[in-house]
C-alpha cells in the first residue's frame, strides 16, 4: 500500500486521514521531516496561517501562527520538490507551496467574509478552471467548491500556474508546470466520501489523481 506523509498534528488531520484511508492509500502523520520524506507522497494540510515573514512581510492580520511547523512543512515539500514525487497542498498546504517556491500570501483577503465557514459549515462557490490543466480535465471550466480561509495567494511563485478562480479573483489552485504537484485553496476532503455534498463538486477526483501519481 502506497504510503503519504501528512506534516502535522494528529488532532487536526482526521479529515484528510479519512479521505487517504478511503481511497486505500496509508496516512503517516509525522512531525518528522526525514520519516515524511520516506514516503511515496505528501500532502500538506490546511490549518493555521503562516510567519508573513518567511515571504518578507509583517504580519499584516497573520493568526495562529506555527514558525516551527512551517518550518517542518516546508522542509519536507523540498525533500518531495527534489525528488519529484507527488505533492498535494490543500488550503494553508496550498500556501505553503506558493511561498516554497518564491511566491507570497494575501494575508486577510479583502473579500475574505466570502470565503469563511459560517455557522460551522464551509461557504460554497463556484470557481473557473483554466482550459487545459488538470482541473480542467477532471471538472471542466467550472465547478463549485467549499471554501474557509481568509488569507490567499499573491504573486505566484517560480513554475507555479494560477488554475482555478474565484469570482472575486481569489486563487483557488496552482498547478506546476513540470512536477505533480498540486494546490487547491479548497477542501476536497470535505466535499467527498462521507462529506459529499450535492450542490459541489466531488472531491474524489483529486484524491483519485493523487493516488494516480503515486504509481
Amino acid at each position: 500500500m502506497r504510503t503519504v506523509a501528512i506534516p502535522g498534528y494528529e488532532k487536526g488531520v482526521k479529515n484528510y486521514v479519512a479521505a487517504l484511508q478511503a481511497m486505500d492509500l496509508a496516512p503517516v502523520v509525522t512531525l518528522d521531516v526525514q520519516t515524511a520524506a520516506a514516503c511515496d507522497g505528501l500532502l500538506l494540510p490546511g490549518g493555521g496561517d503562516m510567519d508573513p515573514a518567511l515571504f518578507g512581510q509583517p504580519d499584516r492580520g497573520s493568526r495562529d501562527i506555527d514558525r516551527p511547523l512551517d518550518e517542518i512543512q516546508l522542509a519536507a515539500l523540498d525533500a518531495f520538490v527534489r525528488a519529484e514525487r507527488p505533492v498535494l497542498g490543500i488550503c494553508r498546504g496550498h500556501q505553503v507551496i506558493n511561498v516554497y517556491f518564491g511566491g507570497d500570501l494575501i494575508q486577510d483577503l479583502p473579500t475574505a467574509g466570502d470565503h469563511m465557514a459560517h455557522d460551522r459549515a464551509d461557504s460554497l462557490h463556484a470557481v473557473r478552471f483554466r482550459p487545459g490543466t488538470l482541473l480542467h480535465r477532471l471538472y471542466g471550466p467550472e465547478a463549485v467548491v467549499n471554501s474557509a480561509h481568509h488569507q490567499g495567494l499573491g504573486a505566484m511563485g517560480k513554475g507555479l500556474t494560477a488554475t482555478a478562480e474565484a469570482p472575486d479573483g481569489v486563487i483557488e489552485a496552482a498547478e506546476h508546470e513540470s512536477m505533480p504537484v498540486l494546490g487547491v485553496q479548497f477542501h476536497p476532503e470535505r466535499i467527498a466520501f462521507a462529506f459529499a455534498r450535492p450542490a459541489a463538486a466531488d472531491g474524489r477526483r483529486i484524491f483519485q489523481w493523487f493516488k494516480e501519481t503515486l504509481g
